[in-house]
């Protein structure tokens, strides 16, 4: 059995430049983006709803990637979206939420439905973040529940671009 599996009438989409580890699972209704990579153990699961990842977008070992189906409880259900140039650490969960362009969510962390993570955001190792938390973007989040710590210095905003950076150039040396 194939590690890129069909679900229903869904097949997933993955751009010729993206890596997908072959310990990794992506099932149903995905689309990966240019340059974008998934590394080992990870579950992205696009059965119940879509899920898109864009460009240059990294998930990195162990996370988990899942929405929300259509009932009376989540009316339409949740997709998930994730930006370009997002890097997602280690045993990250996102189920349901947006993810801008160009922010980091620390390893362990959990996203949870209807959250949006602005563009520029950095959630940090192990935070919480809510249902329907709106996470705005150029600040450090921290905790279980996430809140607002201070405003990226402009060292971590030049390290939210060269994360995206070093994983397009690492994916590349596994293409090999």
């Amino acid at each position: 059995m194939s590690n890129i599996r069909k679900f229903e009438d869904r097949s997933p989409q993955i751009a010729d430049s993206a890596f997908v580890d072959e310990s990794s699972v992506v099932i149903g209704n995905v689309v990966i983006g240019e340059d974008s990579s998934v590394w080992p153990c990870c579950s992205i699961r696009g059965d119940i709803n879509s899920i898109s990842i864009g460009s240059r977008t990294n998930i990195q070992d162990g996370s988990i990637l899942h929405v929300t189906h259509d009932s009376e409880f989540a009316p339409g259900g949740f997709s998930l979206s994730v930006g370009d140039d997002v890097t997602v650490g280690h045993n990250v969960v996102l189920h349901a939420c947006t993810v801008e362009d160009l922010c980091l969510i620390g390893m362990g962390s959990i996203v949870l439905d209807g959250a949006v993570v602005e563009s520029g955001a950095m959630i940090g190792a192990g935070s919480l973040v809510s249902p329907n938390k709106v996470i705005e973007g150029g600040h450090m989040w921290l905790g279980r529940p996430a809140r607002k710590v201070r405003p990226l210095t402009e060292k971590e905003k030049e390290f939210l671009q060269y994360s995206a950076r070093h994983y397009v150039s690492l994916k590349n040396r596994h293409a090999l």
